[in-house]
């Protein structure tokens, strides 16, 4: 059985491909939203940290915690995220890379 390639793509990388059919930063946002919620929920494991605990830590509601820890919602302040990483006692480090 053989399998069509389609020429124009070959060879080139993921983020190549996903500029071309303008979906990168798309794609970039729900990566990078999908690795702070894996971080976040992966340290309040470790500290045995409850979603409820962390609501009162960041000094917000429960809700507030859900959309912070739905990877789905991308739509995450800066501010709530700031808020995340000091409850767990924690820093955020940000930093600007070139485009391959």
């Amino acid at each position: 059985m053989e399998t069509e390639m389609n020429a124009e793509h070959i060879g080139t990388s993921l983020d190549s491909f996903l500029a071309e059919e303008d979906l990168l930063e798309v794609a970039t946002v729900i990566a990078v939203k999908r690795t702070i919620v894996w971080q976040i929920k992966k340290e309040m494991e470790l500290q045995s940290i409850t979603k409820t605990n962390m609501a009162k830590r960041m000094k917000t509601s429960l809700a507030a915690v859900d959309r912070l820890l739905d990877e789905p919602n991308t739509h995450l302040t800066l501010a709530m995220l700031v808020k995340a990483t000091v409850a767990l006692n924690k820093t955020i480090r940000v930093e600007l890379t070139d485009l391959l």
